[in-house]
């Protein structure tokens, strides 16, 4: 069995790395491609578990060797997705989430077209605003620039498969998961995945 790649976008605050942290919790056939940044290291964040941290320097040899499936600049951080980790992950059978940005989501589909996009909207932009505010790590003046970089980022939303939005945090878990379990359920994949019972239902040598 083959996994499906779906890519998971959001404006910053709109709660999508907590929708994934919960979703990986609640099912344990998806995983996250582990993104390299060259971002610094925030509190509470793991070395190969939230991103493969990396030199400026770094990063730039392995997009110059075609490392990445796609990368970005995001302010002022460069974002890359590894082409190697997503395939051996969808070759073991996981559906592999990438989160990245709008741009990268467009690179990705214009490779894969079979991948599957969705888009997290908060339920308001003073909600956004306060989720922002609430994490304490930002200027008011970096807070600003996110909010205007948000609502340039949700204005791609049209261009994604689906949109789930980020009100009651339950609710919006419940109908990302939902997404997963009704691709899984699609023609294409129930026959790929089960061939040898389909064929064995439509054979009456088999009874």
């Amino acid at each position: 069995m083959r996994g499906s790649l779906y890519i998971i976008s959001a404006a910053s605050g709109a709660g999508k790395t907590s929708l994934v942290s919960k979703l990986l919790e609640k099912d344990s056939t998806i995983k996250v491609s582990v993104s390299t940044t060259t971002r610094a290291c925030r509190p509470g964040e793991q070395e190969g578990v939230n991103y493969h941290f990396v030199s400026v320097a770094e990063f730039q040899t392995l997009e110059h060797q075609g490392e990445f499936l796609e990368c970005a600049q995001v302010f002022d951080n460069f974002y890359g997705t590894s082409k190697a980790a997503v395939e051996n992950l969808l070759s073991d059978g996981k559906d592999v989430i990438l989160e990245i940005d709008w741009q990268g989501a467009e690179l990705v589909r214009k490779l894969i077209p079979e991948a599957i996009s969705i888009f997290i909207l908060p339920p308001s932009l003073s909600e956004l605003e306060r989720r922002l505010t609430g994490r304490g790590t930002d200027s008011e003046e970096v807070i600003a620039r996110r909010m205007s970089a948000a609502i340039s980022e949700m204005s791609h939303y049209i261009e994604f498969d689906y949109v789930v939005i980020n009100n009651h945090f339950e609710t919006a878990l419940n109908q990302l998961h939902s997404i997963f379990t009704a691709n899984r359920l699609r023609t294409c994949v129930q026959k790929d995945n089960h061939r040898s019972l389909i064929q064995s239902l439509l054979d009456p040598t088999q009874l």
